[in-house]
């Protein structure tokens, strides 16, 4: 004889094998299958919208990466060339150290400038000499601002020295050597203007060459360059411009 089972037990084991719907009437059923079908549909919804910004995020962050990366290469091109400006000019005043001649007063040949060259002037006093070999010692220490003071003062003092011309050009130089561009050419043009006959001013029209191209200026550089061709054309500065005339 089968042993009898529990009452609760049955009544459990029909509830179990009955379907959910069942449970419930008609109108129970359908509510809720509208409601689980609804609820389904909305987290459909809100995990769409969340791929799909997703993926906006990333293509934004892309085309943003795509605009850095072409900013950083073009810095990379403009540092490249003015480091490579910076380096032609060191590399002409390191020439032009190496063959400088503290005392040195002479003035172009006749024709280097389109007109009979001056006579030369007379050797600076020993008192003027002194002042300007110390300027020249604090540039080539590289102190530059001390540098730039004591050739200004030295120009203001003595604007009539046979060494006011070289003291006019390393003011400028020192001032290009603190990266101050308009205060080099600003100087270097003084001596073209002031001093034509020196031997300063074919370098110094290079030297603001020099300073245009570091401030972007090309067509002033090339016209100083040019400049400088038609006034001083058997200048040693002269071939450095046309070699930078080539490159352009």
């Amino acid at each position: 004889m089968l042993r009898r089972l529990p009452l609760g037990f049955l009544i459990a084991a029909a509830l179990a094998s009955t379907p959910a719907w069942a449970l419930f009437d008609d109108k129970e059923a359908r509510q809720w299958i509208t409601d689980l079908k609804a609820s389904s549909e909305a987290r459909f919804d809100q995990q769409a919208k969340a791929q799909l910004d997703l993926a906006t995020q990333i293509q934004r962050q892309a085309e943003e990466i795509a605009r850095l990366r072409g900013q950083i290469e073009t810095l990379s091109y403009e540092l490249e060339q003015a480091r490579k400006r910076q380096q032609d000019f060191y590399l002409d005043l390191d020439s032009r150290l190496r063959r400088l001649e503290p005392h040195s007063t002479s003035t172009l040949p006749t024709g280097e400038s389109g007109s009979a060259a001056q006579p030369a002037p007379q050797a600076a006093p020993g008192a003027e000499s002194a002042e300007y070999d110390a300027a020249l010692e604090l540039f080539r220490n590289g102190k530059y601002p001390a540098a730039a003071k004591a050739f200004k003062t030295f120009v203001e003092q003595h604007p009539d020295s046979a060494l006011a011309p070289n003291a006019q050009f390393w003011l400028g130089n020192s001032w290009y050597a603190q990266r101050n561009c308009t205060k080099a050419i600003e100087a270097q043009s003084f001596v073209v203007s002031r001093y034509p006959q020196s031997d300063k001013a074919p370098d110094a029209l290079l030297a603001i060459a020099s300073c245009q191209q570091e401030l972007g200026n090309s067509k002033g550089a090339t016209q100083s360059w040019q400049q400088l061709l038609e006034k001083y054309p058997s200048a040693p500065a002269a071939d450095k411009a046309r070699e930078r005339l080539k490159k352009k």
